[in-house]
């Protein structure tokens, strides 16, 4: 080899070194910026707590769970990981998957401090909307929060678990169980409620769980926004004339949505700007749900997607929970598929819906 090549070969060998060494650099500094992550919500971020309620509204059978190793239901709605799995994992926690705080087998104090899911499917900021389904309410949530933090403490002490909820991460992820099993279905709220006072009674109810994640000291709080609930398979099945024939997202639900997400971002833009002087260094911040899901099933082919309108599960059509079962007809590759079961992402639009959300997860990890 000439000595030309040799010096090449060399610098190449130098910049490999150079950018592992960055790469390391980053991980050592989400490990040290980001202590924990803690999630409440619905079925989009229940990694399994309603194994352990007395609800229908469960996913601890097959086929839920086929893509995990000797493919084991968990109670995650999907076939695989859900975004905050990923998320967990992004943020150096030492954990591939997020941990139901039910779990009674979550002994591991270690696994209190790094993180856990609170969320229950079918829960909702509506109080009306967990009782549809026996979920664990979010008041209820904040209060195993609260369990938590006082195990963590007992264990930490006072003010390094203060200092360790100033460095965690907090993410909510609910709202359309509020829309699809409450207020498109029931009678009650639309009696009462137009649906922009519907949306604003929701707003209010997340600003209220903001504060209380406040006063228990979060200062890393993100708040996901609703995805395309007209896009929904089942949402298309109830609602279109002729579903079983054709099956295009219902713009009047997803139209709901996204105003509900411009009305989102604009109180939490004030809630913001108040923390700025009574709260300094606390921070919201907006994950954008509707966006990155409406691309994949629009641009899907550019996704590697097949079908966008049907679940893998059965039909596609109308099964979730305990109608996607081991009797189930299962499509033969979930990872063409943008939805799970009729109502749940599969767990590759899962990841891309993380990876969307990226800048955002790393300013949040960083900052």
């Amino acid at each position: 080899m000439g000595t030309s090549n040799t010096h090449i070969l060399l610098s190449l060998i130098q910049i490999f070194i150079l950018c592992w060494l960055c790469f390391m650099a980053k991980v050592e500094g989400l490990n040290k910026k980001v202590s924990g992550f803690y999630v409440f919500g619905d079925s989009t971020v229940d990694p399994g707590n309603n194994n352990f309620i007395k609800t229908l509204f469960r996913s601890n059978f097959p086929p839920y769970g086929m893509d995990f190793p000797h493919q084991v239901p968990t109670g995650r709605f999907t076939n695989g990981k859900l975004a905050t799995d990923y998320i967990a994992s992004y943020l150096g926690l030492k954990k591939e998957l997020l941990p139901p705080y039910l779990d009674p087998n979550l002994s591991n104090i270690e696994e209190l401090v790094t993180g856990v899911s609170f969320a229950s499917a079918g829960s909702g900021f509506d109080p009306i909307t967990p009782s549809i389904t026996n979920a664990i309410p979010m008041p209820k949530q904040l209060e195993y929060f609260r369990e938590c933090k006082k195990r963590v403490e007992e264990a930490m002490g006072k003010q390094r678990t203060e200092n360790h909820m100033k460095k965690a991460a907090f993410f909510i992820s609910a709202g359309t169980n509020d829309f699809v099993l409450n207020y498109f279905t029931l009678p009650m709220r639309r009696r009462s409620y137009t649906i922009l006072a519907y949306q604003q009674f929701l707003i209010q109810h997340v600003k209220d769980f903001i504060q209380d994640l406040l006063s228990e000291g979060a200062r890393k709080i993100a708040i996901g926004g609703l995805p395309p609930m007209g896009c929904l398979p089942v949402m298309i099945t109830v609602n279109s004339p002729n579903a079983f024939l054709k099956r295009d997202c219902i713009d009047k639900y997803s139209s709901i949505a996204r105003d509900f997400n411009q009305l989102l971002q604009h109180e939490l833009q004030v809630v913001q700007l108040e923390l700025n002087l009574s709260n300094p260094g606390a921070k919201i911040y907006y994950i954008d749900i509707y966006g990155p899901l409406a691309d994949m099933i629009q641009a899907h082919k550019r996704y590697g997607f097949d079908e966008v309108d049907s679940g893998c599960c059965g039909s596609g059509y109308i099964e979730a929970s305990i109608l996607c079962n081991k009797i189930s007809d299962v499509c033969p590759d979930p990872s063409k598929y943008v939805f799970w079961d009729s109502i749940h992402p599969t767990e590759k639009a899962y990841h891309n819906l993380f990876l969307a959300n990226l800048p955002t997860i790393d300013f949040i990890a960083n900052n």
